[in-house]
């Protein structure tokens, strides 16, 4: 998955997310409300329910999504990672791959 694809689904499922711009998270709670969307939705999911909420509430939903960007953004940046993306391997990665054979 590109990077431009992998922030937008970071996007999507912090829009789906319960967390509220009033509730002022921080990167953790943006990152772990990312995750939790993810689980509890599913990538098409979130997707589907943006695409509801643009529907239904346009400016609202316009509000939100630049609200999201910007937490995003913010979360995961290296800098409050205090890692670099490029040489740390995403910890969900690490499931998806195949179990270590013994040789």
């Amino acid at each position: 998955m590109s990077p431009l694809n992998v922030t937008a689904t970071r996007c999507e499922a912090l829009f789906v997310s319960a967390i509220q711009d009033s509730d002022e998270p921080s990167a953790e709670q943006v990152r772990a409300a990312v995750l939790r969307a993810i689980r509890d939705y599913g990538v098409r999911n979130c997707v589907a329910r943006v695409a509801q909420e643009f529907g239904d509430h346009p400016d609202a939903a316009v509000a939100r999504m630049r609200w999201a960007r910007d937490e995003i953004q913010r979360a995961y940046t290296p800098k409050s990672r205090g890692w670099s993306t490029r040489t740390t391997p995403h910890l969900m990665a690490a499931s998806a791959l195949p179990p270590v054979k013994a040789a």
